[in-house]
């Protein structure tokens, strides 16, 4: 079993962590470049899109999981029907966001408090990486279907491919051809593109005989939808509650200034670098739960699990060490502005804390997700993000800022224990 979970998590896990820098670099190219208003512009540039496209997510993670419980039953008709249906889910979302881009943004920025300054770098990548909707979509569900079919070195090839351009074309084009802070979201338009022609290359290589099995138009009927929207509708609340409180943490940081704006960017590109290393083996446990599922194979799901939440125990003590060693450092790395990197230093504790706060999280999605148990996560969300903005208020007076940081490690706890108290309803019922 060790050796089907690494199989599954460490393509992933090579994928994931050339996002979370990217974001690195994104964010330290805006600090070189200009200053705490570039970093800030940056991060409410890239909230903008997290608004758009996290809720999304459920592209990705709802397809994974009906694809994974399909293949374990093999039928191949109902995975040809569950990808044909979030292609087109993909794209009539992508055109939805087309024709509501202008007011979108506009009230976007009514809500978040940032300087006039900090709103027009925000529009300048706005309105550039928009155009790379039906390719970011689009990716979402090749992802999802890779991964269902309990295939991680696809969808790795594709992360990989598109984080490097991504990398590469922001320092080329924001630095080396001097477009400044428009050139990061041109680096970011054409990586994704191109990770769209690398999917669908891949696709043709690995699974052209499933073809045979797509018929279109019963695929996308309204009433062949029901399952995929209901799992997925649940997914798409749960994003919401995230972006609720992704959006507030933001904003409120925004609240005390440019400086701790920036610093709480920062702060936030290396909390999830952690969750990046989890989410391999959350998309392990995805993937294998809804095989095992599918297959009615009780045995093979449990020994899974624990597999799992073995080697995430020890990824977390790792990453503790390193955020206690290194983390003045690492954000260092992201900005060389010396009053950043001064005022970040009472929040580093946060970091050491985080892995051991939030890796059950992390893991317990994935494995609901891979027994489409959606509803259940949707209800740990909501219940977390309602905590989230009761504690920061509630402490606020007394921890001022420093509520923020600790109100985010309450979410990640409801969420892990949420799901450990839930996990013989949600997901051991489903073959017991």
């Amino acid at each position: 079993m060790n050796k089907k979970v690494l199989k599954l998590a460490i393509p992933s896990i090579l994928a994931n962590i050339t996002v979370p820098l990217v974001g690195i670099v994104d964010v330290g190219v805006s600090g070189h470049i200009g200053d705490a208003v570039a970093i800030g512009g940056m991060a409410i540039s890239t909230m903008l899109f997290d608004l758009l496209y996290w809720n999304m997510g459920f592209l990705r993670i709802g397809t994974g999981g009906m694809i994974a419980q399909s293949l374990g039953r093999r039928d191949f008709h109902s995975v040809m029907k569950v990808f044909t249906q979030g292609i087109g889910t993909a794209l009539g979302i992508a055109a939805i966001i087309f024709v509501i881009q202008y007011l979108y943004i506009d009230l976007a920025l009514r809500f978040i408090q940032c300087s006039p300054e900090v709103a027009d770098y925000a529009r300048q990548y706005y309105f550039i990486r928009i155009w790379a909707a039906p390719a970011t979509l689009s990716l979402f569900v090749f992802k999802g279907f890779f991964i269902g079919m309990q295939n991680a070195i696809s969808p790795m090839i594709a992360d990989i491919t598109v984080n490097v351009a991504n990398l590469g074309l922001s320092l080329v084009f924001a630095v080396k051809m001097g477009m400044g802070f428009k050139g990061i979201a041109w680096a970011v338009l054409c990586a994704q593109y191109l990770g769209l022609l690398l999917c669908i290359l891949l696709f043709l290589i690995y699974y052209n005989k499933l073809f045979r099995y797509v018929n279109l138009k019963q695929s996308l009927r309204l009433k062949d939808m029901g399952q995929f929207f209901s799992v997925n509708g649940n997914l798409f609340v749960r994003s919401v509650c995230f972006l609720f409180i992704y959006v507030g943490f933001t904003s409120l940081s925004a609240g005390y200034g440019d400086t701790m704006l920036a610093v709480g960017t920062i702060m936030m590109k290396l909390l999830m670098l952690f969750s990046f290393f989890i989410d391999g083996f959350a998309y392990a446990g995805e993937a294998l739960v809804g095989k095992y599922i599918g297959a009615k194979d009780s045995v093979g799901m449990k020994i899974s699990v624990k597999v799992i939440f073995r080697w995430c125990f020890w990824i977390s003590l790792i990453s503790t060490i390193v955020y206690m060693a290194a983390g003045r450092q690492m954000v260092a790395v992201m900005t060389d502005k010396i009053d950043v990197i001064e005022a970040s230093a009472p929040f580093l504790v946060w970091l050491w804390v985080m892995p051991a706060l939030s890796t059950a999280a992390f893991v317990w999605d994935g494995i609901y997700v891979g027994a489409t148990a959606t509803k259940w996560i949707m209800w740990g969300m909501i219940c977390a993000a309602v905590l989230f903005f009761a504690a920061y208020y509630t402490l606020h007076p007394w921890l001022g800022i420093q509520a923020l940081y600790a109100a985010y490690m309450l979410h990640v706890t409801v969420r892990s224990l949420w799901m450990y108290i839930f996990r013989k309803r949600a997901v051991y019922c489903k073959i017991s």
